[in-house]
C-alpha cells in the first residue's frame, strides 16, 4: 500500500459546466486562499475538488468521466484525495456514493462550509465578495441570485439549486468594487433567471435598480446581462440600458421554442405571439441591441410542423446570436412523464438545420460590419492572434475579433478601437483604428 504523500497539500479545483459553476469555484478558491491553503485551478495538486454539472446528459457524462479519471489517479497513487461537489453531486449523491465509492466525500451545491471543513479550512463569513477569479483579468462573472422558481418542464435546475434567492444590492455593489480594484472592467451578470431578481428581497422586480447601482462603480466599463426569462420581463431594464453607456446593448434570453403546443407543454407561460412582441419591443426600445437566445429541439411530442414553425421563426427574427441543443430526458422533471418520442438522429438533424439557418444569418450580419470600427476589449493572445470582443459579444459563446499579432500589437485587458477588415460566419478580423468607433 502506498504511503501517503508527505508534501504540503496543494488543492486542485476542476470546474465543469456553466458560468455559475465557474463563480462557485472562484468563491471556493477564495476561501481556501484566505485559509492559507495552496490552491490552483485545473492544474496539478495532490488533493482534487471536482465541481460537477448535472444539467443534461452530455454534461453528466463529462462529470462522471472526470470523477472516474481522478479516482484512477488516486488508485495509481498520483493524487491523495478526491472530493466531488456541484450539481451532479447534489442531484445523484446516493447513486454516486454507491457506484464510485473511492471518492473521499461528496458535497451538494450548498455544502461549501462542510466542503471547506473536509479540506481543513474554515468558512469565513467576512469574505463576501472575495474570489480567486479564473477568467481573464478584464472580466468576471457576478452571480446576482441562486436557484429558480420557474416551473419549466424540462429543467432540473430547481432540483439541484433550490428556490430563487436574490443577493442584496449593497452586497453585489461591494463585490463589484472589489473586482474593479483587481482590474476587472466587465461584469457579466448571471443567475438562473435575471428577470426574477429582487422579488424575494424587495417584493418587486429590481434588476433595473441593481444596474443603476452597479454603473456607479468606478473602474467597471461594461455590464452584460445573461439568462433573462421572457415571462414577466421588467421593461424598465431597457430604459437603463438605453441611457447608461456602461450597460452593453446585449441580452441573453433563452427562449427554448416558439411553437405554441411545445411552449405550453414546456410550461413556459408564454406564446409565440407574446414572445415575438417582446422581442420587437426590445428592438424598438434599444435599436442597437444584440439578442442571444438558446433553443431546444426534439422535445417530447415535437412534430415536424412544430419544428418547421421554429425554423421559419428563426429565419424571420434574425437573432444576432443563437445556440441550439437537443432535448435531454431528465429524471424527476415534469417532462420525464412524457414519452421521449423524437429519435436521437432526428433531434440532431433538427439542431443542425437550425444552426445552418443561423450560420447564414450570422454571416450576413457580420458582412455588414466590414469597414466599421468597434470598441473592443482584448481578452487574450492565442497563437498568432490577439483575441477581442465587441460589446455585442460575450466570452466563449459569441463572435470573437481576431487581430493579427504578427502585424499589430494590442495590450490584453485594454479597450481598443478595431476596424473590421474581414468577416466569417462566427468571427471578425480587424486592425487597430485611430478613428472613434462607428457603433
Amino acid at each position: 500500500m502506498r504511503t501517503k504523500s508527505l508534501k504540503k497539500n496543494k488543492i486542485n479545483v476542476v470546474t465543469l459546466g456553466c458560468s455559475k459553476n465557474v463563480y462557485d469555484s472562484e468563491v471556493l478558491m477564495g476561501q481556501l486562499r484566505a485559509n492559507k491553503k495552496e490552491v490552483v485551478h485545473e492544474g496539478e495538486g495532490n488533493v482534487v475538488v471536482i465541481n460537477t454539472c448535472g444539467f443534461i446528459a452530455n454534461a453528466k457524462e463529462e462529470s462522471v468521466n472526470t470523477i472516474l479519471e481522478y479516482v484512477q489517479k488516486k488508485e495509481a497513487g498520483d493524487v491523495d484525495k478526491v472530493f466531488v461537489t456541484g450539481c451532479l453531486s447534489e442531484r445523484y449523491k446516493p447513486d454516486l456514493e454507491k457506484e464510485i465509492p473511492n471518492v473521499d466525500e461528496y458535497f451538494g451545491t450548498s455544502d461549501l462550509p462542510n466542503l471547506l471543513k473536509a479540506l481543513g479550512a474554515d468558512y469565513k463569513h467576512e469574505l463576501i465578495g472575495e474570489r480567486l477569479t479564473t477568467t481573464p483579468k478584464n472580466y468576471a462573472y457576478l452571480k446576482i441570485a441562486e436557484g429558480c422558481d420557474r416551473p419549466c418542464s424540462f429543467c432540473a435546475i430547481p432540483i439541484m439549486r433550490g428556490k430563487h434567492r436574490s443577493k442584496p444590492i449593497e452586497e453585489l455593489v461591494s463585490e463589484s468594487e472589489k473586482l474593479a480594484a483587481n482590474g476587472v472592467k466587465e461584469l457579466i451578470l448571471i443567475a438562473q433567471d435575471l428577470t426574477y431578481y429582487g422579488l424575494d428581497l424587495y417584493k418587486k422586480r429590481n434588476l433595473a435598480q441593481l444596474l443603476e447601482a452597479l454603473v456607479a462603480v468606478d473602474g467597471i466599463e461594461w455590464i452584460r446581462l445573461h439568462y433573462a426569462f421572457p415571462t414577466g420581463f421588467p421593461m424598465d431594464v431597457l430604459e437603463v440600458m438605453r441611457k447608461e453607456p456602461k450597460i452593453c446593448n446585449y441580452i441573453d434570453i433563452p427562449l427554448q421554442h416558439i411553437a405554441d403546443p411545445i411552449l405550453k407543454s414546456m410550461r413556459r407561460g408564454t406564446t409565440k405571439a407574446k414572445t415575438t412582441k417582446l422581442l420587437k419591443d426590445f428592438r424598438a426600445a434599444v435599436p442597437q441591441m444584440t439578442i442571444r437566445t438558446t433553443l431546444i429541439v426534439g422535445y417530447p411530442g415535437e412534430t415536424e410542423e412544430d419544428f418547421q414553425t421554429l425554423k421559419d421563426w428563426v429565419a424571420e427574427m434574425r437573432f444576432e446570436r443563437l445556440g441550439c441543443f437537443t432535448y435531454s430526458h431528465e429524471e424527476n422533471t415534469h417532462a420525464y412523464t412524457l414519452i421521449d418520442d423524437v429519435p436521437e438522429e432526428v433531434k440532431q438533424q433538427r439542431a443542425n438545420e437550425i444552426m445552418e439557418v443561423q450560420s447564414q444569418i450570422s454571416w450576413e450580419l457580420n458582412q455588414g460590419r466590414i469597414g466599421k470600427t468597434f470598441r473592443c476589449i482584448i481578452d487574450r493572445k492565442e497563437g498568432n492572434y490577439f483575441v477581442g470582443r465587441t460589446e455585442f459579444d460575450s466570452p466563449d459563446v459569441d463572435n470573437e475579433v481576431l487581430i493579427d499579432a504578427t502585424k499589430y500589437y494590442v495590450k490584453t485587458g485594454d479597450f481598443v478601437n478595431i476596424e473590421i477588415t474581414e468577416a466569417s460566419d462566427f468571427d471578425l478580423y480587424g486592425k487597430p483604428a485611430k478613428q472613434t468607433p462607428s457603433i
